[in-house]
C-alpha cells in the first residue's frame, strides 16, 4: 500500500522547533583556523568545507543569517 503524503513525524517538527530556540556559540576564530590547517594536511576535503563555513560564520555573523 502506497500513499500519495508523506508521514507525519512528529519527532521531527520538535527537534526544528528546539533547534530554534536557542544559538549555539562557535569557537574562536584562532580555533577554527587551526582546524582549518589541520584538515589541509590531512586532505579531509568535507572537515576543510566544515571549518572553512564556520571560520566565515564566526569572523562576520551578518552573513549567515
Amino acid at each position: 500500500m502506497t500513499s500519495r503524503w508523506p508521514i507525519r513525524r512528529p519527532t521531527e517538527a520538535a527537534a526544528i522547533r528546539a533547534a530554534d530556540m536557542f544559538t549555539r556559540p562557535l569557537p574562536p576564530v584562532p580555533a577554527l583556523m587551526a582546524a582549518l590547517l589541520e584538515a589541509n594536511q590531512r586532505r579531509d576535503r568535507e572537515g576543510l568545507c566544515l571549518a572553512a563555513h564556520l571560520v566565515v560564520r564566526a569572523a562576520a555573523p551578518e552573513v549567515g543569517e
